[in-house]
């Protein structure tokens, strides 16, 4: 419970010279409540309960050492970041597949809330569910579960597998900036199919 600090006038106004007209200020009191015995008081002088006698002055909690929070940002647990990968995973490969959070339940036999509660990070599946999910997926468990830095260096590997792709990028090396740059712009607009004129 929080303690209620309440500013009460006493007794009268006292005058308070204050320039050429004195200024008439009332004295106040603190209205606190005991945390022990829950009673509405004045505080006393020696700010012990008139009821229980015990101490008004609730003592802080000292700060537990640990790391300095920053504002804004809530730190995200080991088995959060990994429970969210999991929902990342399973919503991108259910939407490479073409299939919707039911029928997805369906071929599992869960109901659709567990499904998106997975995707949605709510809710970590267990060993058996991740299995049920790769396999109504028609998925290995590993793809599930992999981690950005297997799912960059798969991705790599397939840009790699293109022998004009991995010949070009052993020459990008040996390019100053400008060809660089114009290289880079060739491509772009190959890619998007516009033609530069001069």
């Amino acid at each position: 419970m929080a303690t209620v600090v309440v500013s009460m006038p006493v007794a009268g106004p006292v005058p308070v010279p204050m320039g050429p007209v004195p200024v008439m200020q009332m004295p106040t009191r603190e209205v606190i409540r005991c945390e022990h015995c829950l009673l509405v008081q004045y505080r006393t002088q020696n700010s012990l309960c008139r009821r229980c006698h015990k101490s008004l002055d609730m003592p802080e909690p000292a700060p537990a050492p640990g790391p300095v929070p920053v504002a804004g940002v809530r730190p995200v647990a080991p088995e959060e970041e990994a429970g969210l990968q999991v929902a990342a995973q399973v919503k991108e490969i259910r939407r490479a597949r073409h299939l919707s959070q039911r029928q997805l339940a369906g071929r599992m036999q869960v109901p659709r809330t567990y499904i998106s509660k997975i995707e949605n990070g709510k809710a970590i599946p267990t060993l058996g569910s991740l299995a049920r999910i790769a396999n109504a997926l028609e998925v290995d468990v590993c793809q599930l579960v992999r981690d950005t830095r297997s799912r960059r260096e798969e991705e790599v590997a397939g840009i790699f597998a293109d022998p004009f792709l991995a010949e070009v990028a052993q020459l990008l090396p040996r390019l100053d900036s400008l060809q660089r740059t114009l290289f880079l712009g060739a491509v772009r607009d190959k890619a998007t199919g516009q033609r530069r004129t001069a």
